[in-house]
């Protein structure tokens, strides 16, 4: 995608975004793609996502489905270490792949 009119290529608005979402607090897809300036994004985020480059410095664990469905294709170890990874910072789970929104869901 283009740059913005900083110049900054939506992939690093992703990651600046992400990087800013607190520990036990999610954010889903949409939402990081709305903050990133590029609201029909959400594609796009996940296919960032996919690619980070530094996993520890950008929590790509803390995006989520606007269902709070975890990433089946998550790309550090798939649904299950993401989940763990969540669980580890408290989000609290409505089920076994769906994080409790309406309880951790970042208000940014």
């Amino acid at each position: 995608m283009a740059p913005d009119a900083e110049g900054a290529p939506l992939s690093e608005r992703v990651y600046e975004v992400v990087r800013r979402i607190p520990c036990g607090r999610v954010a889903t897809y949409g939402q990081v793609a709305r903050l990133a300036g590029a609201p029909r994004a959400a594609r796009f985020v996940g296919q960032a996502l996919h690619r980070n480059p530094e996993p520890i410095v950008t929590p790509c664990h803390r995006v989520v489905f606007a269902d709070g469905s975890l990433a089946e294709r998550f790309g550090f170890g798939g649904a299950g270490m993401q989940r763990a990874l969540l669980e580890h910072e408290g989000v609290p789970f409505v089920d076994g792949t769906h994080v409790d929104l309406a309880r951790c869901r970042w208000d940014a």
